[in-house]
């Protein structure tokens, strides 16, 4: 990694709306706790960005770093941080402004998967949705024995899960919290009451959004009298989110899971008039979140060996990125530098050979994916044990089959291996559409670091919304199909109470020799997640880039089938090198939202090197 930084932005931008005094008092109210000193949070100059590709500084702060996926949210992290807070109340400060300022993405309708560090020590906090207990898996199976169209599945009840993000935070919480969980509601409800402007980000997706309008309450939200969508830069006050808001800063999450807010959530669930879902009240009460053992995995890179750590399942996150970066580690991808000519910091992007490699990579990763990947609470790792699908022999057999291509061609479509030796009664998920989500990542002054990343599935969710917020998607990543046509389950079928696959990847890299913190990272995306996280720990360990250059660098990977490219972002020669090579290339937008936190130094001081993606409206913030 290198450590000389450039010209930094550094710190947070200066506050220019102080708090009123009635709305400081209702704040103290809200935070309940009368022996510690109150939070006092100030409302920010709001952002006034465009949506597309605006170019980004990097940023470099000594002590500690929020980088998240507004500029509002980012300033509420760091204003708990400089309170005091730790990385975890960062974390909530700035999910419960998220679900307000970034409503098409994430909020506490949804689910998050949580990374946390305490120096070398690594918890998994899994806050995914479920599948309701009346659920079958026929769930996404029409009255004419076929899967659902993906659009025809989210729109309505039918796809809500119960929500898991609230309940999971409080579990961190109560592990890792320093100050008082109300006192972490404060931006948000004074936002909310307030009013915020709206972002161009979420103005231009609501100019495209077909379906969210036909929700009465969603379309008297989001759009005018007249029916258009509300325009970029104005006033939006949410005064129903911040009632829920205060109820949950007070009763914690039963507050959102029982209760009026809960019934609220089911009865527009099961009363959808075209496609109703099967959530109940004690589908809600009954939530659970866990905390599970990470995938932690070595990885050699420039002659230093790292710790990568990701989620588990039901994420395939961490495994399928674990398995691409040790398959590249059996080819010669390590001796290819990147190519100057189109895209990236300073003219960089992969060069032809390094992504026919890298591509070939994916498709072995995403057919094991298909294959293997689903709740752990109901399906059985192969060989007994997830770590089969990194075992480096293993990694080392997939590589082997890149090697065997005649003329080094494509593969086009891989198929599954067979890892701990053990063939798998499953039939593999067919590839379907998967959207939306957010990625938090934060390190704090007391040696903590957080990689949150946070979902209500497509943009908008179900496009149902209860009480000021988004109900979730979640149940449409399960497979529609339950089984193949031979009648083989599929691992990721819907089942009561099943926790749907992920591609969340939200990872904390290590230096191995000396346990310390490297990166925080993660990106929305889909399954693309998988490729833009892959790629930025990729820039960072194996070409020696700042977090900014690596999340800066042109998009691309496979699902198993044609290779994408982000397009306007690679040479004409670098397309054409790979159809030669018998790739479908198929060039498109990759709008990835990456958000990384590095270590680095600067004339021999230890700095935090924050970057977030020039391709959406996030920023860093930090001391």
């Amino acid at each position: 990694m290198k450590t000389v930084a450039p010209a930094f932005s550094s710190k947070r931008a200066a506050v220019l709306s102080p708090l009123s005094g009635l709305a400081l008092a209702a704040a103290l109210l809200v935070a309940g706790c009368a022996t510690a000193p109150p939070f006092a949070y100030s409302v920010p100059a709001q952002p006034e960005g465009t949506s597309g590709y605006t170019e980004k500084p990097g940023w470099a702060n000594a002590s500690f770093a929020v980088a998240a996926a507004n500029p509002l949210a980012t300033d509420a992290g760091y204003q708990v941080l400089k309170a005091g807070g730790s990385a975890i109340d960062a974390a909530i400060a700035v999910q419960m402004v998220l679900a307000l300022v970034e409503p098409q993405s994430s909020g506490i309708g949804g689910g998050a998967f949580l990374l946390h560090a305490s120096g070398s020590k690594v918890e998994a906090f899994d806050g995914r949705e479920t599948a309701p207990a009346a659920a079958d898996d026929k769930l996404f199976v029409g009255a004419d024995g076929k899967p659902m169209t993906f659009i025809d599945g989210v729109v309505g009840g039918r796809s809500v899960g119960v929500p898991g993000t609230v309940r999971m935070l409080e579990m961190a919480h109560r592990q890792h919290g320093k100050l008082p969980w109300a006192q972490l509601f404060v931006p948000a409800i004074t936002l909310a009451e307030g009013g915020f402007k709206v972002s161009a980000r979420l103005a231009t997706l609501l100019k495209t959004e077909q379906h969210l309008k036909k929700d009465p309450v969603a379309a008297a939200y989001f759009y005018q009298p007249n029916g258009e969508p509300l325009a970029a830069g104005s006033l939006l006050r949410n005064q129903p989110l911040a009632d829920v808001l205060k109820k949950i800063a007070t009763g914690g999450s039963r507050a959102l899971l029982e209760g009026d807010v809960a019934q609220a959530i089911v009865t527009k669930v099961q009363s959808h008039p075209t496609n109703p879902g099967k959530l109940s009240l004690a589908d809600l009460a009954g939530y659970q979140a866990k905390k599970r053992e990470p995938i932690c995995h070595d990885y050699r890179a420039q002659a230093r060996d790292y710790r990568i750590c990701g989620m588990p399942p039901p994420s395939s996150g961490a495994i399928a990125v674990g398995q691409i970066l040790g398959i590249l580690n059996n080819t010669p991808a390590a001796t290819l530098a990147l190519d100057t000519g189109m895209g990236g910091t300073a003219g960089a992007a992969p060069s032809a050979d390094w992504l026919h490699l890298y591509t070939e990579a994916s498709r072995l990763a995403f057919a094991d994916r298909a294959q293997y990947l689903a709740d752990p609470d109901f399906v059985q790792p192969p060989g007994g044990s997830w770590m089969s699908l990194l075992d480096p022999a293993y990694l080392a057999d997939r590589a082997r089959l890149i090697a065997a291509q005649p003329g080094g061609q494509s593969m086009k479509v891989a198929k599954p291996g067979l890892p701990g030796g053990m063939k798998s009664a499953y039939a593999p998920m067919t590839e379907q559409p998967e959207y939306g989500t957010s990625h938090i990542s934060i390190v704090d002054a007391y040696g903590n670091a957080i990689a949150m990343t946070t979902t209500i599935e497509d943009a908008f969710g179900a496009r149902q919304m209860v009480k000021g917020f988004l109900l979730n998607n979640e149940l449409t990543d399960f497979s529609f199909a339950p089984t193949d046509a031979s009648g083989a389950p599929v691992a990721n079928r819907v089942q009561p109470g099943k926790r749907p696959r992920s591609s969340m990847a939200p990872t904390l890299v290590f230096d191995k020799a000396t346990g310390q913190l490297v990166m925080s990272g993660g990106s929305p995306g889909g399954a693309l997640i998988i490729h833009y996280t892959a790629k930025t720990i990729y820039g960072v360990l194996n070409w020696g880039q700042m977090p900014q250059q690596a999340i800066n660098l042109p998009n691309f990977g496979s699902l198993n089938g044609p290779t994408l490219l982000e397009e306007k972002r690679f040479a004409p020669a670098t397309v054409d090198a790979l159809k030669a090579r018998g790739h479908e290339v198929r060039e498109m937008t990759m709008t990835s939202g990456l958000q990384a936190i590095t270590r680095g130094q600067a004339h021999g001081k230890p700095l935090w090197l924050g970057g977030a993606d020039p391709r959406r409206e996030g920023v860093v913030m930090g001391d």
